[in-house]
Parts: structure tokens; C-alpha cells; sequence
């Protein structure tokens, strides 16, 4: 299976990911022994640290592209942004320097502040969707707003948003309690999709592959099948389905007996 990768840190020099395009090069070349085949690049933009405007992200991305062809380097990369939750998104938006997902500008990544789900959001979130723009929640299983009230997600999918978990997560790599948060949202189906997240070889690699391999052996084939499908169709502005969502609280987890 050739994974689609919908979140990632290595265009050169934009952010806190590949610092050049040496490093850039080396990533993705391990994205490609992950067996990945496409990357949509996502650089931080309005987090009060990194701006990263629509236009410089698109020309940045071709020359990557075309460094990625010189090299010999089996990876089609798309252009996209990290969008921040912040009160002048919808300016952003208006003013078309945001970066969507897919061409069609559907689905837009979006992400929360790190220590809360803002008071705002949900506004946001209504703003956006009668827009006709589905908000893709970036990581929420780092979010500490999420991690203290789980079931807060169950109520952004309702309304209309979707969520993409890191496969880190997944592996632990950010602690126990983010990767049972991560289990528990996939077995509420509040999972849509996986990504990397990648901005290094250290702490934030890849790990698509090992996160793909230990969703088949806890859930099955087919739910790995349709978490790489729901990030094709995410990235083809798509449909995905959120039909049969359930909430966090809701997640029984499995009790192990042994003999004494």
C-alpha cells in the first residue's frame, strides 16, 4: 500500500522542519523508504511565529519538486499550510492566502493552540463549514483542551470537522496518555487519517510505516485500507465518511485476565 501523507515539515527553510534543502532531500528520501508516494507539505502559517503566504509556499514547492526530480527521488509533494487557529483566519481566507488541502479548497488543515480548544472555535469552526470548508484537526490528540475532555471531539466531527492523528502518536513517541488518547479515537472511529507530522530525523520522523503495520495487527486491514483512502480522498477534495462516530467516553477498553 502506498501512503499518502497529509501533514509534513521538510519544504526547506520555511519553519521549524528540514532547515535546508539537504536536509530536505534526506527526508524525503526516508519518506519514500517509509513507502510514501505523496506529501502534502504544510508549513506553519499564523502561529505567531512563522508566516508562510500562500504564494511563497506554491513557488517553494515547485522548486522542490524539481529538485525531488533531479535527484532521482520518487515523491510528488503538494503545496499546503499548517493553518493556526486564530482570530483572523477568516481574513486570511478572504484575502486568498490560505492553502488548502485539495484544489478545490474543501478541506483546510487546521491547528489548535497547543494548551486549549479556544472559546472561539466553535464559531470558527460554524464560520468555515457554511463556507463550504471542512477544518481537518491537526493532531488533537496533543491538544491538552482535547486530552482533558476527549468527547470535545466527538462534537467538532458533528459538526462538520474531520481529524488527522500523527503516527508518532500512535508509537508513543509523545508519551502514554497521547498514545491511549490516540487508540481510544480510533476505536471511536473519531480517527479519519494519519500523518507524519515529520520535521526531523530525531523525535518527529516519519513512522507512517510502523503506524500502518500496528493499525493492522490492533484493527484490521480494513480500517488501515480506509484511514490511507480517507487521505487520498482528503486530498482529492473528496467525500469522507463520519457517519459512525461514537464518542471517546464511550470506548471500552479491552481488560486482560491472566491465570494465577
Amino acid at each position: 500500500m502506498k501512503l499518502i501523507d497529509l501533514h509534513c515539515h521538510i519544504l526547506p527553510g520555511v519553519d521549524d522542519g528540514a532547515k535546508d534543502q539537504t536536509m530536505a532531500l534526506k527526508l524525503a528520501q526516508a519518506a519514500v523508504e517509509q513507502g510514501i508516494s505523496h506529501i502534502l507539505l504544510t508549513p506553519h502559517h499564523m502561529d505567531s511565529h512563522y508566516l508562510n503566504h500562500k504564494k511563497d509556499v506554491i513557488e517553494k514547492t515547485a522548486l522542490f519538486q524539481r529538485a525531488l526530480v533531479s535527484e532521482g527521488i520518487p515523491l510528488k509533494v503538494f503545496p499546503g499550510q499548517e493553518v493556526h487557529l486564530t482570530g483572523n483566519l477568516l481574513d486570511a481566507v478572504l484575502t486568498n492566502d490560505i492553502l488548502f488541502m485539495d484544489a478545490g479548497n474543501r478541506y483546510l488543515l487546521l491547528e489548535f493552540p497547543h494548551n486549549e480548544v479556544p472559546e472561539y472555535a466553535e464559531d470558527m469552526v460554524f464560520e468555515l463549514t457554511s463556507r463550504g470548508i471542512t477544518p481537518v484537526i491537526a493532531h488533537p490528540e496533543r491538544n491538552l483542551g482535547f486530552q482533558k475532555k476527549p468527547d470535545k471531539l466527538y462534537d467538532f466531527v458533528k459538526m462538520g470537522c474531520l481529524t488527522q492523528l500523527t503516527s508518532s502518536s500512535y508509537m508513543g513517541v509523545f508519551g502514554d496518555k497521547v498514545q491511549e488518547l490516540t487508540e481510544k479515537i480510533i476505536k471511536a472511529n473519531l480517527g479519519f487519517a494519519f500523518a507524519s507530522d515529520a520535521h526531523n530525523f530525531e523525535g518527529r520522523r516519519f513512522m507512517m510505516k510502523e503506524a500502518f503495520e500496528k493499525l493492522v495487527e490492533r484493527e484490521g486491514s480494513a480500517v488501515a485500507e480506509q484511514f490511507n483512502l480517507n487521505a487520498k480522498n482528503i486530498l482529492n477534495g473528496e467525500d469522507v465518511d463520519t457517519s459512525d462516530v461514537k464518542r471517546v467516553s464511550n470506548v471500552k477498553r479491552k481488560r486482560f485476565f491472566g491465570l494465577f
